[in-house]
């Protein structure tokens, strides 16, 4: 091998790349007229979303009243205009307002018991291994089977009165919220656990002050899936149980207007319920979720 052979030639210098001048791009004033325009007022109103809903709801109004006039059978199908009346005869009466408030009281005994139960399931199951596999293995068992099919064993151990539905209400509360807050709490990032374990949280500190927060959009999914779930089996337990001296709610008073075949009433309990999960649904759930998540980001 030569000498010329064994050194290597010096590699090209490479060009140097063009410099572009820099400048300002000035900005275009912005047109009168378009600031001074205004939505019409129309335009204005259809973006609430009360509004809308408001509007659906009146065209299934009419559209009830247009069919029963059709159908011609009072028995069958009660136009809207005679279950409005019979909904305000029976409020003025106080019969529809005693037989709400038995219901929302068994409502809320069983409700909240459920959800006491499931944060502390799902905080035994995020902290041990036999937690979780307690946890796993009930709701696979228990998730499953209707809330309703409880009841004649309720009757056996509870006896006749509110022992008996608050059971079936846990129930119906407990293994779906449970569910929720416990994939809530294991898809919250690791970074969060790590900085809570940093700073020396354990226990229920640790559960309150990490994994809540961050887990919250799944908890309140979770709570409005319970609250539908216990809202429907205390008006189907009612229908079945019945009532217990002398007191009964609106499962109840839809039974016992229907036995009397007043159609009426029995589809003002039916729009009681309605209403009952409309305010629930629209005024606390979206006035939880607008202080919470949607204040803090975490969901739109």
């Amino acid at each position: 091998m030569t000498e010329t052979s064994s050194v290597r030639a010096a590699p090209a210098a490479r060009p140097s790349p063009p410099v572009r001048p820099e400048y300002e791009r000035p900005l275009e004033p912005l047109a009168a007229d378009s600031v001074d325009t205004v939505l019409p007022l129309h335009q204005r109103l259809w973006q609430r979303a009360w509004l809308r809903k408001s509007v659906i709801l009146v065209a299934l109004a009419l559209l009830w009243q247009v069919v029963a006039t059709i159908q011609g059978n009072d028995l069958l199908l009660p136009s809207f205009t005679q279950t409005i009346r019979a909904f305000v005869e029976d409020i003025a009466s106080g019969v529809l307002p005693v037989r709400a408030m038995y219901s929302l009281d068994v409502l809320f005994k069983g409700y909240f018991t459920g959800v006491v139960l499931a944060f502390l399931l799902t905080t035994l199951a995020v902290s041990t291994q036999i937690g979780r596999d307690f946890l796993s293995t009930l709701t696979s068992m228990l998730n499953p089977l209707p809330p309703i099919a409880l009841l004649p064993l309720a009757l056996l151990w509870f006896g006749l009165g509110q022992g008996s539905l608050v059971f079936v209400l846990i129930h119906s509360v407990l293994w779906p919220l449970s569910l929720n807050m416990y994939t809530g709490f294991t898809s919250v990032p690791e970074t969060l656990r790590m900085t809570g374990r940093n700073y020396g949280l354990r226990g229920l500190r640790y559960v309150f002050l990490i994994l809540v927060p961050a887990a919250l959009p799944s908890i309140i999914a979770g709570l409005k899936i319970g609250w539908a779930f216990a809202w429907r089996t205390l008006i189907a337990a009612e229908l079945v149980f019945g009532a217990s001296s002398g007191r009964g709610g609106l499962g109840w008073y839809i039974f016992q207007n229907r036995n009397e075949l007043y159609t009426d009433r029995v589809f003002a309990g039916l729009i009681t319920v309605i209403l009952f999960g409309l305010l629930v649904e629209n005024v606390v759930f979206r006035q939880l979720e607008r202080r919470t998540v949607a204040k803090w980001g975490m969901t739109r």
